[in-house]
């Protein structure tokens, strides 16, 4: 890829179609020639300076296809705030010839203490019991329930051994967790003590807590469906900090109801931020906005590795964390 970049007054030009922490468009600002899209009228924008635009920062709010690729022949690289990038079209960037960035590493911890978080939420119910205390029912009604699932001797299947998976796996052992995982493939770098299954629902059926840590995207899309969750029984608990699109809302709460699992926690979910009545009302269901990678230093950590990918781009042609093209 050449280094030459279409600059307006001797800087490259850099349009952020979605909003990332306010460091990353300060220093945006400092460096380059910086549109920020929600800001402006982007059609305007688009039809007026979209030749010029070298670079394209994103954080999940929009959607870059082939179309808005399209309406930047010079662009050069995309930087995803976030190690998600299920929003690109990798193949039709890859066409184009332009790079793709995202941030992993940075919030493995953030979100693989989040999950943890999120399961003890989960099978312990201390959510629901954290609002029995505000609503008043403590004084009026007594101690909250005893509740039916605990952490103790459960068996965690990770959906995806990745970096995050793996933090995962590590912490959950601190607690006693015994730990199998579905990958396309088995890893060779993981202790032999994680048992290997080939699919998805041998894995549940193997197990009964599933930790979905998989990616978005046509090749994930309901990975998590009516099939798996059958697998996974009564005492079954799903936690989800992957992508909402993994698993099929309408049998989750299908299962939910007739107590076919026992309970679901999640932080991310299909369609958000709109979520659907059905899932809040299930009372086994404890559901977070999104945050697992919300904490000021992690986002803070995203917004630098943004600004490095950048930065080594317009100085050296090269990118800091490429992810894989689609070849």
């Amino acid at each position: 890829m050449s280094c030459s970049h279409r600059r307006i007054g001797g800087r490259p030009t850099v349009l952020m179609v979605d909003q990332m922490e306010p460091v990353v468009a300060e220093r945006c600002a400092e460096r380059y020639d910086l549109i920020k899209a929600w800001d402006v009228d982007r059609e305007a924008v688009l039809q007026a300076r979209g030749h010029d635009v070298s670079a394209l920062l994103a954080s999940g709010a929009t959607a870059v296809d082939g179309r808005l690729l399209d309406r930047l022949p010079n662009l050069q690289i995309i930087t995803c705030g976030g190690v998600g990038f299920d929003y690109v079209d990798l193949r039709s960037a890859t066409e184009r010839g332009v790079v793709v960035t995202n941030t992993p590493g940075v919030l493995d911890d953030e979100v693989a203490d989040t999950a943890i978080g999120l399961l003890l939420m989960t099978v312990r119910e201390l959510s629901a019991a954290e609002r029995w205390v505000r609503e008043g029912h403590w004084a009026s009604d007594g101690p909250y329930r005893l509740s039916p699932t605990t952490l103790a001797s459960r068996t965690l299947g990770v959906v995806g051994l990745g970096r995050i998976g793996l933090a995962i796996a590590h912490r959950a052992e601190g607690f006693g967790l015994r730990i199998s995982y579905h990958n396309r493939r088995r890893r060779g770098d993981v202790p032999e003590r994680y048992a290997y299954y080939d699919t998805l629902v041998g894995l549940a059926a193997a197990v009964d807590t599933l930790m979905v840590v998989l990616p978005g995207g046509a090749g994930t899309y309901h990975a998590v469906n009516a099939h798996v969750l059958g697998a996974l029984g009564r005492e079954g608990v799903v936690i989800n900090v992957g992508r909402g699109s993994v698993v099929d809302t309408d049998a989750l709460v299908a299962s939910l109801r007739s107590g076919s699992i026992a309970a679901a926690g999640l932080d991310v979910v299909e369609g958000e931020p709109l979520v659907p009545p059905e899932l809040l009302d299930c009372p086994t269901a404890v559901v977070l906005p999104h945050v697992a990678s919300g904490s000021v230093a992690t986002r803070r950590a995203i917004g630098q590795l943004v600004l490095d990918n950048l930065e080594s781009w317009f100085t050296s042609g090269t990118a800091v964390t490429p992810v894989r093209q689609v070849q």
